[in-house]
Parts: C-alpha cells; structure tokens; sequence
C-alpha cells in the first residue's frame, strides 16, 4: 500500500523467521501495552499474517492501516491500536453509497449532545469529500479520519 514510508510507528516487533500464528499473538500482547492511537510496525516473513490480521482488526477497535513489502519474503504492517478519538456513537455505513453515509450522519447528529462525537465508518471513495465539505458548512467539527489497509474510513466528528 506505500503508506509505510509516511506513518512513524511509535514501536516496531520484528517477528520475520516466526510461523503463524506467532506474529498475530505477538502482535496481540504489544497492542496491549500501548496507548490508543500508537502506532506499531510489526515485520513479519509468514505469508498468513496479513490475513490474521485483517481478521483481528475487524473484532477489535484496531485498524491495519498499510502493509508493504520490504523485500526478502517480509512485510510491514501498520497496525493503529484503538481510535484516537472515544466515539459516544457509531455509524458504520460500508456497503452503502454516496450520499448515504453523510445522510445517515447527519440524521444522527442531530440526535446527539452538543460536544459529543460520532464516529461514522464508509468505505464509499466519496465519502472524505462530502464529510470535509459538510462538515465545513456546518457547526460540526471534524476531529480527523483514518484510512486502513481496505480503503474503509473513520471519520470522528463532535456535534
């Protein structure tokens, strides 16, 4: 994906030579140590990782935001623990298209307390454009939003 190059990571595990599923227990115990929002670099050479990963990440609040090959049968995978933002609500709105996420955000919003936070998930390639839009048009404010390693994104906005 590249995105290695531009994202620090806070800590690296280097489990190359480690059969699966080592890398993801590994992985799993160093996650837990960290804060929300650290990011980990873990390098692995078992060809099972990416997808024990993308597996963990979609049962927990952890997003694998790149992979990327770094040459010899290894791979980098980034790996952001938690959110960075506590959400009071979430919206998740995959599979649905453009303008639906932003729709259905809103809808929600309105149900919301001044200063709370919505965290809306889309993996509609429209979707950043017409939340940075909106949300400069409106009172809400955008606290960030992440892109992981499926094209899905979370946005964070506080009403």
């Amino acid at each position: 994906m590249g995105a290695t190059q531009s994202i620090t990571a806070d800590v690296t595990l280097d489990m190359t030579g480690s059969v699966c599923p080592g890398p993801l227990s590994a992985a799993k115990k160093m996650v837990e140590e960290l804060d929300n929002g650290s990011i980990m670099l873990l390098i692995s050479d078992c060809p099972g990782t990416g997808d024990d990963l993308l597996a963990w990440a979609r049962h927990t609040s952890n997003l694998l935001l790149s992979t990327d090959a770094l040459g010899d049968g290894r791979k980098g995978y980034l790996i952001q623990k938690g959110d960075l933002w506590p959400a009071n609500v979430v919206l998740d709105m995959r599979g649905t298209r453009c303008p639906g996420p932003i729709i259905e955000a809103r809808r929600l919003l309105d149900g919301l307390q001044d200063g709370e936070v919505l965290k809306l998930i889309s993996n509609c390639k429209g979707t950043p454009s017409d939340v940075e839009s909106w949300t400069r048009k409106t009172s809400h404010e955008l606290l960030g939003q992440v892109e992981d390693a499926n094209g899905t994104y979370q946005f964070f906005i506080r009403k």
